[in-house]
């Protein structure tokens, strides 16, 4: 049940006010719902049409990285999947270090011969998973945190939101430095560092929409036809705060990217020899003066990628505006 639908306790529906006629059948079929409007302008939306692109390209890119690393894989779920590149990412090779872009190695090698272009590709798969991991850890948990606490409201909203307080006021750098310390340096790790603090602004939104709503008639209508407190939040008040949602959601994830990148420039991201877009930059930092493409070629692909999210993220939040429906 969604926001619209308006249903008394004894299930009746309210009619329409004496006078005012049946709805024509053209209105009926020319009718579009919200997500079907809001598709039609993100098309129209150029700036996010081409972060749409810039990203088709890169996730394809990053899918054939993500093929070498399974097919590299000691389990046997994945080694059995051919590798689709040339070169390897973690095959060293000093007879050709250093060496300028060329038909061989488009990007050029870095300082232990290893092919620029493929690592890039392997970076890709390594942080564009990090991104979605830790975002789809922000969902599901500040989602339901955000609801429930919205929900239940009173003195439980009110201890939900002090623990989100004060979560809030833990540097997460000092919180990486202490897990990293404590249990090394693992992808478990970094998911579990980026995901304990991206959800917390995901509960303030949520929780914000479902205060705005749990009045609604809507939601009383449920509560008459006997839905339980579950089915009433995850049934019917969540899916009507998905558009502030999604819109946040696409922003997240070049957020957490790029302190994923930070990580990985200080020293605390993925293990060697596996390496992310952050750690690309950080070697390249190092030889930029000498071997500048060692530098620029993933300095620049981060760069795309996160601009490209901001735009389809802007794009989404254009789109899925209530206001601009009256335009």
């Amino acid at each position: 049940m969604h926001a619209g639908d308006s249903t008394a306790c004894d299930g009746t529906r309210s009619m329409p006010p004496p006078g005012a006629g049946p709805v024509p059948v053209s209105e009926l079929v020319e009718g579009t719902s919200l997500w079907t409007d809001a598709w039609r302008r993100l098309r129209r939306n150029r700036l996010a049409v081409f972060g749409g692109a810039v990203l088709a390209v890169i996730a394809v890119l990053s899918i054939a990285g993500a093929l070498q690393l399974a097919s590299q894989s000691a389990s046997p779920f994945f080694n059995w999947i051919p590798d689709p590149l040339p070169h390897r990412f973690d095959i060293t090779n000093l007879e050709i270090a250093n060496e300028p872009p060329s038909w061989s190695h488009w990007m050029g090698t870095d300082i232990l011969g290893r092919d620029l272009f493929v690592r890039l590709m392997v970076g890709g798969a390594i942080s564009l998973t990090v991104g979605l991991v830790s975002t789809a850890v922000s969902f599901a948990i500040g989602v339901s945190y955000g609801a429930i606490s919205g929900y239940l409201g009173g003195r439980t909203d009110q201890a939900m939101m002090r623990i989100v307080d004060i979560i809030y006021s833990l540097p997460y750098i000092f919180l990486v430095i202490v897990l990293v310390s404590i249990a090394g340096r693992s992808f478990l790790i970094l998911f579990a560092a980026l995901g304990a603090v991206s959800w917390l602004t995901m509960a303030r939104i949520v929780r914000g929409q479902v205060l705005s709503l749990k009045n609604q008639e809507f939601v009383e209508a449920a509560r008459c036809v006997g839905a339980s407190e579950f089915a009433t939040i995850f049934r019917h008040i969540v899916p009507n705060t998905l558009g502030p949602v999604i819109v946040y959601t696409t922003l997240t994830v070049p957020t957490v990217m790029l302190q994923e990148a930070f990580l990985s420039f200080l020293g605390l991201g993925v293990p060697p020899p596996f390496s992310s877009w952050g750690t690309l930059v950080n070697d390249g930092v190092a030889a930029m003066a000498i071997y500048p493409w060692q530098l620029l070629f993933p300095a620049l692909t981060l760069a795309f990628t996160l601009l490209s999210l901001n735009f389809v993220g802007d794009g989404l939040r254009d789109a899925l505006d209530p206001q601009m429906r009256k335009e």
